[in-house]
């Protein structure tokens, strides 16, 4: 992403990250079965990067338009609570978060690709999207990653938050740590 300075002060804010789901957790793409049942792809890079996040003490939300039980047990796996499914207007939904952990909104930051994530992408202090988004939501997005939705975006960008809030070479610490 773009070390802009000013992206760099708008993330030292955040306290909450907003995703949407499909195009910004996964490639966006759909898979069913031939019994109709849906399933998704998730990269590892990005579970990982959510709980390092986490760690630090800023919150993950997840919010889609879609409701999938594969998308619950995806938050469950990485300890995400503030989950939303079903519900399309994302600023709505990320409002109700946002007084329910009693937050400005230049404390949060939301990443996602389509025009639902539009409203929330800049209602928000740090509004984001992914290369694979709609051209029009990258257009009025604040950054866009440089990794595609699906393939470690939302890596990238608990990366830069923590980055920005100098925690991520302490989050790195542990792993860099010589055998003995």
């Amino acid at each position: 992403m773009n070390l802009d300075p000013q992206l760099i002060v708008k993330a030292q804010a955040i306290k909450l990250l907003g995703l949407d789901v499909d195009g910004v957790m996964t490639d966006g793409r759909l898979y069913f079965t031939a019994d109709g049942q849906e399933f998704k792809t998730f990269n590892i890079l990005d579970g990982h990067g959510i709980k390092m996040l986490q760690s630090t003490g800023v919150k993950v939300a997840i919010i889609t338009g879609r409701e999938t039980t594969v998308v619950a047990k995806r938050a469950k796996d990485l300890g995400i609570e503030l989950l939303l499914q079903g519900r399309e207007d994302k600023r709505v939904a990320l409002n109700e978060i946002r007084q329910q952990l009693q937050l400005d909104w230049n404390e949060i930051a939301y990443l996602g690709d389509d025009l639902p994530d539009l409203p929330a992408i800049q209602q928000v202090g740090l509004g984001l999207s992914v290369p694979n988004g709609y051209w029009l939501v990258k257009q009025h997005a604040d950054g866009v990653t440089q990794t595609l939705g699906g393939a470690g975006a939302v890596r990238e960008v608990c990366d830069f938050i923590m980055s920005a809030q100098n925690t991520l070479q302490p989050a790195l610490t542990p792993y860099m740590q010589a055998s003995e």
